[in-house]
C-alpha cells in the first residue's frame, strides 16, 4: 500500500508541475484529493491492516497529502500569474497617466457643530461625561424629578426596551436626553461637578424639525453659592463664542421638572441680526436651548444637600444649533446621507 501511495504521489508530483490553468489545477485536485480521488481510494483499504501497518501508512498519507496540497496551492498562483499576464499583454498601459485620487472626506456637520458646542465649554472649564445610550427609568426619569404620570413615559414619546437579555427589576429604554449622565456624574463624584454630556438620545418623534434620533448636549455645574447670574453668564459667553461676537440672547421664564426656576434661551436671529424674517418668524428670535437652577429633588437623588449645594443645567439639540448655523431647513437631510448635501459642508 505504501508503494502505491508513492507511486500516485510521484504521478501527481508530475501533473501539478505542469499545470498553469484553473481548470485543469481543480480537475487535478479532484482527481487525488476529491472523495473519490485515488489517494481516498488506496485508503479505503487500510481497515484491513495491522495496527503497526495501519499506523505507518497513515503518517505516508498525510504527509503525500499536505504535500500534494502544497503543489496544488501553488499551482493556483501560477495559473492566476499567467492569465493576468494574458490579460496585461492585450491592453497598453500609459505609465505617465496619474493615479486615481481617492477624494478626501471630512466630518458630517452633525458631528463638526457638536465637537465645535463641546470645545467652546471645555474652554470654559467643563468635562466631558458619557453614560449608557440604554438606560434605566431611575436615571433617566424619576432621579430627574419626572413624576409617573409625565407625558415622556408614554409609548408615543420613549422607546421601551422588552428584550430577553434585559435584567433590570425597573423599566429600561433607549435614553430620551443625555440627563440621566448628570445623574451618573453626580453619583460618582463630590461636588464641586462641572460637565458637559454629548451623546445620541431616542424619541418616537419624526417631522421636519424631529428625528427618533438626534444629538443633544447638556451640560451641569453644581457648588456651593452657585446663582442664576452665572447661568446667564456661561451660556451667554457659549451664544457668542457659536454664533458670533454681535448675537444677542434672551431668556424667557419656562418649566422643566428637573430645574426651577427654568428658562428657555433666545438668540437674535442668525438669519436677519434680529430685524425679523421668515425664519424667526418676524420676531427677531430663535430658541436655541433650555436651562435652569438645579432642583432640590434631583440634588437628592443623588446624594447632594440642597441646602449647602447649588447648581445650574442646560441643554440643546445639537441637529438644531447645526441647521441655524449651516441654514438648513429640513432636519432629515441631516440624516439621508446624499453625498451631494454633504459636500457642500
Amino acid at each position: 500500500m505504501q508503494d502505491r501511495l508513492n507511486a500516485i504521489a510521484e504521478t501527481a508530483r508530475r501533473e501539478i508541475g505542469g499545470a498553469d490553468d484553473p481548470g485543469r489545477v481543480e480537475e487535478l485536485r479532484i482527481k487525488y484529493l476529491g472523495k473519490k480521488g485515488e489517494l481516498s481510494a488506496v485508503l479505503g483499504g487500510m481497515g484491513k491492516l495491522a495496527p503497526d501497518e495501519r499506523r505507518r501508512v497513515g503518517e505516508v498519507a498525510n504527509r503525500i497529502k499536505a504535500e500534494l496540497e502544497g503543489l496544488l496551492a501553488e499551482a493556483v498562483q501560477r495559473a492566476e500569474a499567467k492569465k493576468l499576464e494574458a490579460e496585461l499583454k492585450g491592453q497598453k498601459v500609459d505609465v505617465t497617466l496619474p493615479g486615481r485620487q481617492i477624494p478626501p472626506g471630512h466630518r458630517h456637520p452633525v458631528t463638526r457643530t457638536m465637537d465645535d458646542i463641546v470645545q467652546i465649554f471645555r474652554r470654559l472649564g467643563f468635562e466631558i461625561a458619557q453614560g449608557p445610550e440604554i438606560e434605566q427609568d431611575w436615571h433617566n426619569f424619576e432621579a430627574l424629578n419626572f413624576p409617573h404620570d409625565h407625558p415622556a413615559r408614554d409609548m408615543q414619546d420613549t422607546f421601551f426596551v422588552d428584550a430577553p437579555w434585559v435584567r433590570s427589576t425597573q423599566p429600561v429604554l433607549l435614553r430620551t436626553h443625555t440627563s440621566p449622565v448628570q445623574i451618573r456624574a453626580m453619583l460618582q463624584t463630590e461636588p464641586p461637578v462641572r460637565v458637559v454630556a454629548p451623546g445620541r438620545v431616542y424619541r418616537r418623534d419624526s417631522d421636519l424639525t424631529h428625528s427618533p434620533m438626534f444629538h443633544q448636549v447638556e451640560g451641569l455645574l453644581v457648588d456651593e453659592g452657585v446663582t442664576f447670574a452665572e447661568l446667564k453668564g456661561t451660556l451667554d459667553a457659549f451664544v457668542r463664542a457659536f454664533f458670533g461676537a454681535d448675537t444677542r440672547t434672551r431668556f424667557r421664564p419656562s418649566f422643566f421638572p428637573f430645574t426651577e426656576p427654568s428658562a428657555e434661551v433666545d438668540v437674535s436671529c442668525v438669519i436677519c441680526a434680529g430685524k425679523g424674517c421668515r425664519v424667526c418668524k418676524q420676531t427677531g428670535w430663535l430658541e436655541v436651548l433650555g436651562s435652569g437652577m438645579v432642583h432640590p429633588n434631583v440634588f437628592r437623588s443623588a446624594g447632594y444637600d440642597p441646602s449647602k449645594y447649588s447648581g445650574y443645567a442646560f441643554g440643546m439639540g445639537v441637529e438644531r444649533m447645526a441647521m441655524l448655523r449651516y441654514g438648513i431647513d429640513d432636519l432629515r437631510t441631516l440624516f439621508e446621507n446624499d453625498i451631494r448635501f454633504l459636500r457642500q459642508f
